[in-house]
């Protein structure tokens, strides 16, 4: 991962477009360091989040040997407590002080949708997608993600997002309102600095002020409903579907070239 800052505006790019910046517990661990450290920057008004090469994020890295062998060899307690890392990373970011910008190109799924979920305002290229997977790997989408995606789109198109597991294009997220922007690849970037410039224009305190409270109207509830979502996660992993999903997805087999880009 690495930053890079223009004034009042700094730019997150996640870089392992190898991996398609596929979310491993160290990326992870950036990221939660990253955000909390906006804490006590003064100078930052707005944060950009994107990816390196030509997706946003490909999800959780299940192919990240030393976090999940550390996982499988886990006691149940000590499995419960390392699966808090996602949700932590996601209420890290949603909490940021400073407004926060997706600038999504390529493919957002999984983890990287929930990224994208939880910032103030999603920026698409016209070639991008967003999707949970989750569901066709026998999972349930945990990582305090579900209601965010409700507030976003509301709870038939939520189900929908969610339960078929399909990636969705920029029309049709523009039209849900999950995308609050679509522009051309090219353009992608640039669209979100002309954003980013906008915001950090407005006096920061005020603007901070306003977006905490309505995050606070719109999530109050949250925690209360989803406290136990990394349990659930824990019930399903244990599921046959899950364990033919999962394995599917690392043999490569029977899974579309669309499908082999999600984790």
């Amino acid at each position: 991962m690495r930053i890079e800052r223009d004034r009042h505006v700094a730019i997150v790019t996640f870089d392992r477009p190898e991996k398609l910046n596929a979310l491993s517990a160290g990326l992870m661990n950036e990221i939660v360091d990253a955000a909390r450290g906006f804490h006590t920057d003064e100078e930052t008004r707005v944060v950009i989040f994107t990816g390196a090469g030509p997706c946003f994020s490909a999800g959780v890295d299940l192919t990240d040997s030393e976090g999940f062998a550390r996982m499988e060899s886990a006691s149940v307690l000590m499995k419960s407590r390392l699966l808090r890392l996602g949700p932590t990373m996601i209420r890290t970011l949603y909490e940021i002080d400073q407004v926060t910008i997706a600038a999504i190109n390529g493919t957002a799924a999984g983890g990287g949708a929930c990224i994208a979920a939880a910032c103030d305002f999603r920026v698409g290229a016209q070639n991008c997608g967003v999707g949970y997977p989750e569901v066709k790997l026998g999972m349930n989408l945990s990582w305090l993600a579900l209601p965010m995606c409700v507030h976003l789109i509301g709870p038939a198109r939520a189900k929908e997002m969610v339960i078929l597991a399909e990636i969705q294009d920029a029309e049709t997220l523009l039209r849900w309102g999950y995308l609050d922007r679509v522009v051309p690849a090219d353009q992608l970037l640039s669209e979100a600095k002309r954003m980013a410039k906008a915001f950090a224009a407005r006096p920061p305190m005020a603007a901070q002020m306003v977006k905490h409270s309505v995050n606070a109207i719109v999530s109050a509830l949250d925690q209360a409903i989803m406290h136990m979502d990394a349990d659930q996660f824990m019930l399903t992993t244990k599921t046959e579907d899950c364990v033919r999903g999962v394995s599917a997805f690392l043999e490569k087999k029977g899974l579309t070239p669309r499908d082999d880009e999600l984790i």
